[in-house]
């Protein structure tokens, strides 16, 4: 009797801990996913109807992520445009096993950085105008320092980039939504179903291999 109802214990328990269960998808990927369909449907009316949606939900989030890389408000509503129409257009690429919240934000971050790149170089090569319309050359080459050093940071961070597509999926999920969406491990948690310490333990290990993969590149650069 004892071991019967031992068994039926564990039994009560095991859907709990069955591994490989499928984590809840967020609202953003659900949408995400509609609008693909409708695409692929040829319901593109319909289409664009969910990703109004489906920007409504990220455009406060994108604002503060394309603010952050960028400094100006002009230049960051442009990027988070940019961003949400290249969305649009590539939706049939996105892949439904994958956060939207982490394909968004690659293609946000990257759409910023080449926002960062053109205004680095047009104050490279900007020369200020005197009161009589005559070209001068300036006394000290400070904007062109400035552009230099941002292109440096944007080479800087492409190549960050270049090493946490590298990482495992799981990996990559949670860095990039911790480190470049700024989220806190409790809301990728809850993104990504996983426990808050599975987070933070994904998020040390990416960080680990991040390090090896970058000092591997500059080693070799």
């Amino acid at each position: 009797m004892a071991g019967t109802t031992a068994r039926a214990a564990s039994s009560a328990k095991a859907p709990a801990e069955t591994p490989g269960r499928a984590p809840a998808r967020s609202r953003e990927s659900e949408l995400a996913s509609a609008v693909k369909a409708l695409i692929v449907a040829g319901q593109r009316d319909r289409a664009r109807e969910r990703f109004g949606e489906l920007v409504a939900c990220q455009q406060r989030r994108a604002v503060r992520i394309a603010f952050h890389y960028l400094r100006d408000a002009h230049d960051a509503d442009e990027a988070v445009q940019d961003a949400f129409l290249k969305v649009f257009t590539h939706i049939t690429t996105y892949r439904d096993e994958l956060p939207f919240e982490v394909w968004f934000t690659r293609i946000l971050v990257n759409r910023c950085l080449d926002v960062r790149k053109a205004r680095a170089r047009r104050l490279k090569w900007a020369l200020p105008m005197t009161l009589s319309g005559d070209v001068r050359v300036p006394d000290r080459p400070t904007p062109q320092a400035s552009a230099e050093e941002m292109l440096i940071s944007d080479e800087r961070r492409r190549t960050i980039g270049e090493a946490v597509d590298l990482l495992p999926n799981r990996q990559r999920a949670v860095f990039t939504l911790c480190h470049i969406a700024e989220q806190t491990t409790s809301e990728v948690s809850q993104a990504l179903g996983l426990s808050e310490a599975t987070v933070r333990v994904h998020l040390f290990r990416a960080v680990r291999k991040l390090r090896t993969l970058l000092a591997g590149s500059e080693a070799t650069a």
